[in-house]
């Protein structure tokens, strides 16, 4: 796949909720993820496994209410980015936020190989 075809895939999954589904098709399996804070278990996750399990993380500590998907923004041959919007509420506290957050993803060999989040202050 082109890095158009890669970005404008992940963006309609995430819009579609096929985020599991693309995780697979998409990333290299040695992908690493990024986090912009330490949530708990390291900012830094390797491997597709790993990633997977962010996304358990995620699904058993909020609830999504709503997501907006920006881009995808592209950059050279190697790189895009997206901004997504989040409303979501914490299951352990009950607290619900909106958020913005900027994702990279660098790209090599027809997969993702990195993803790099940066959040709103």
């Amino acid at each position: 796949m082109t890095l158009k075809e890669i970005a404008d895939e992940l963006v309609a999954g995430c819009r579609e909720e096929r985020t599991r589904e693309n995780l697979d098709k998409l990333y290299a399996p040695d992908a690493v993820s990024v986090e912009a804070m330490d949530m708990g278990g390291g900012r830094e996750t390797v491997g597709l496994a790993g990633i997977h399990g962010k996304h358990d993380w995620w699904d058993g500590a909020f609830v999504t209410h709503g997501l907006t998907v920006e881009g995808p923004f592209l950059h050279g041959d190697d790189r895009f980015a997206v901004i997504f919007g989040m409303d979501t509420t914490e299951k352990a506290t009950g607290r619900r936020s909106q958020g913005r957050e900027v994702a990279v993803y660098h790209v090599k060999d027809g997969r993702i190989v990195r993803e790099e989040f940066f959040y709103g202050g």
